[in-house]
């Protein structure tokens, strides 16, 4: 009860400003009201509130220090304008996430907290989350995903790629997995010297605090000017070959605990700390699958019932001898495989949706399935065949763009939100 009584009464201290510039409706009842306006919309203090109530809980689960009330009210007054900046400049753009794209999000959710797709309302109902808001804010969370991934080019070069590779081979933090956080000062593009130098004098104040005990979490909630300050600067767990360059050589040399001096890069200051690590495995091997299908989409012509009729004629002329890449060619809906007669490349596990992933794993080689469904429509599938792949290099290969791709993306990401939220028109209502 103690905790409860606590956490309440800093929700109450921290949004008291918000609450109190509230107005009464002529029914008495409180009117939501504008904490900022930004451009062309608005952030509102039921947002402010909701964000600090937010924080708070999770400070207080995670006992994690927190800055002063108003303190704290300004950084997430701040995040939600830069947010709403984004949103509004997706929307210029034209960037819109299609209902298709939303669900297989949440189907992936689903499947990772081992429930159905269809039952996602009444488990979120469960938590007290409510399914409508739940789906609001995922779609703006991918709408800025995919906004940063359309806007933020972190071009690579297979020069990069192979310099990469070969430094895998001779450094230690290769095998090793960490779980890092970070601190990030940022600069402006144009850093003058002075400025470069004042950013580096606060970097060093940081390390001077941490070294005499501060927590490090509440130091980049403080301070951090990265997307993930308000999580206390957690990166979690890290590969070492996917590490951004940046960070690789140092924390080589370290162990658990430690921290890194401030790392200069382009337009910031890094101070990065190691708080776990753990050895990783040198190979990689995964059960593969090579498989073929023919997918039958319904539309406003195709009805279900339809589109499994049309593969069941399909399957009866394939187990009569008729060439099941033939009727592929013929009949797939799918634009990936058609033109290769039904067939995909080789697929490891959870490369597919659930339901056709099901149905693979429980086929036979040589074995044509019967038709069934799936979120993308009908189909039928054969399992050609069945490997245990060394993926070793490719894995290195993937990381290794990953980690170049890493290395720039922060980098510029922070500096194309920070031009966003300079050009802006900002008004602060509270």
């Amino acid at each position: 009860m103690f905790k409860f009584n606590r956490l309440c009464a800093y929700i109450a201290l921290a949004i008291a400003p918000v609450a109190a510039a509230e107005e009464l409706s002529s029914t008495g009842e409180f009117i939501d009201g504008i904490a900022a306006i930004v451009d062309d919309g608005v952030v509102l203090k039921s947002q402010l509130a909701e964000q600090t109530a937010m924080i708070l809980a999770r400070a207080e689960e995670q006992n994690i220090p927190l800055p002063p009330p108003a303190e704290l009210q300004e950084q997430l007054l701040e995040r939600l304008i830069i947010t709403e900046v984004q949103l509004q400049h997706a929307q210029r753009v034209g960037l819109r996430i299609s209902d298709q794209m939303l669900n297989d999000s949440i189907g992936a959710i689903a499947e990772q907290n081992g429930v159905r797709f269809e039952d996602m309302p009444a488990v979120l109902a469960a938590d007290g989350i409510d399914y409508a808001k739940f789906r609001r804010d995922l779609r703006e969370e991918i709408t800025l995903e995919q906004l940063r991934r359309a806007v933020v080019d972190a071009p690579w070069s297979e020069r990069e790629v192979e310099m990469c590779l070969a430094d895998l081979e001779d450094n230690v933090a290769v095998n090793s997995d960490y779980n890092l956080s970070n601190i990030t000062l940022s600069m402006s593009e144009s850093a003058s010297a002075t400025e470069i130098e004042e950013t580096l004098a606060e970097a060093r104040q940081i390390l001077e605090r941490l070294e005499d005990g501060a927590d490090f979490a509440a130091l980049a909630i403080r301070y951090s000017d990265a997307q993930n300050a308000l999580d206390g600067g957690a990166l979690g767990w890290l590969k070492g070959e996917q590490l951004p360059s940046l960070y690789t050589n140092l924390v080589a040399d370290l162990k658990a605990g430690d921290v890194t001096e401030p790392i200069r890069a382009a337009n910031s200051y890094h101070i990065v700390k190691v708080n776990d690590m753990r050895s990783a495995s040198e190979r990689s091997e995964v059960d593969q699958v090579l498989v073929r299908h023919i997918l039958i989409s319904p539309n406003e012509i195709i009805d279900d019932e339809t589109a499994k009729q049309r593969l069941e004629d399909a399957l009866e002329k394939i187990e009569n001898g008729e060439d099941f890449g033939a009727i592929a060619k013929l009949l797939s809906d799918d634009p990936g495989s058609v033109n290769n007669g039904g067939e995909m490349d080789w697929a490891g596990p959870n490369t597919f949706v659930p339901e056709f992933e099901e149905v693979v794993n429980a086929a036979e080689i040589g074995e044509v399935s019967e038709p069934f469904q799936s979120r993308f429509g009908w189909h039928i599938v054969e399992v050609l065949d069945r490997r245990v792949y060394d993926n070793t290099d490719d894995l290195k290969r993937s990381n290794c763009i990953a980690k170049i791709r890493n290395s720039k993306i922060e980098e510029e990401t922070q500096l194309w939100i920070q031009r966003l939220r300079d050009q802006a028109y900002v008004d602060i209502r509270i």
